[in-house]
């Protein structure tokens, strides 16, 4: 009677175990997984992940969206803070470090043009990463006559949408007016987020009345 013996699994098969089953589905993940590595890679680097994509027209719970922050003098305050303090709401710049050149240019922007930009009750901030130290010195050197607000977690601008991954700020513009409602939230230079800002003001000023007209005639 001849003996049959028990074949030993060559070691490789040892060591691969019951993956082995699924190789077919793991070389499909694997695959996948280095597909979306390449993908992370080939993204712009603007690119930002918020807590909740928002957009021109929703509502947000000003009481809770973004967290608490510090103005440059250190105090701890929240978006609804900001906009109680305000006539109509309020704009918020980003920018992504205070004291360089392209920042430098866009406060100085929104500070010439502020008695415009603020016509219609909005509230003007500057809104960085920066510690309140340095957002007070960027203030004082560039004779501010608006705040600026740290975001050093970057809780409110992650909110907003405008963080960049994996560090940093982009670039921007944000504006709510007094019961939520997002009227701006746009990406761009310092030029651009100071002109979007002057339009959404003409576009909301209330027109001269009629018996204003006939005055002036």
């Amino acid at each position: 009677m001849v003996e049959l013996r028990k074949r030993k699994a060559p070691a490789e098969l040892m060591h691969q175990g019951p993956a082995k089953k699924g190789s077919g589905r793991l070389k499909d993940d694997n695959a996948n997984a280095k597909g979306s590595t390449s993908a992370k890679k080939a993204e712009p680097n603007d690119s930002f992940t918020p807590q909740r994509i928002i957009h021109i027209g929703d509502t947000i719970s000003l009481d809770t969206f973004g967290g608490e922050i510090k103005t440059h003098e250190g105090t701890p305050i929240t978006l609804q803070e900001l906009v109680n303090r305000s006539k109509s709401g309020v704009v918020l710049f980003t920018y992504p470090k205070a004291s360089t050149p392209g920042c430098t240019d866009q406060v100085r922007l929104f500070r010439d043009g502020y008695e415009k930009l603020s016509s219609t009750g909005l509230l003007i901030f500057g809104l960085s990463a920066d510690s309140p130290k340095a957002n007070a010195n960027f203030k004082s050197k560039q004779n501010l006559q608006y705040s600026l607000l740290c975001d050093p977690a970057s809780t409110l601008i992650s909110a907003i949408g405008l963080k960049r991954v994996p560090r940093g700020t982009i670039r921007g513009v944000f504006a709510v007016d007094k019961v939520g409602k997002v009227l701006l939230l746009e990406r761009g230079g310092p030029a651009a987020t100071v002109n979007v800002v002057r339009k959404l003001v003409e576009d909301t000023a209330p027109f001269p009345s009629a018996t204003a007209d006939e005055e002036s005639n």
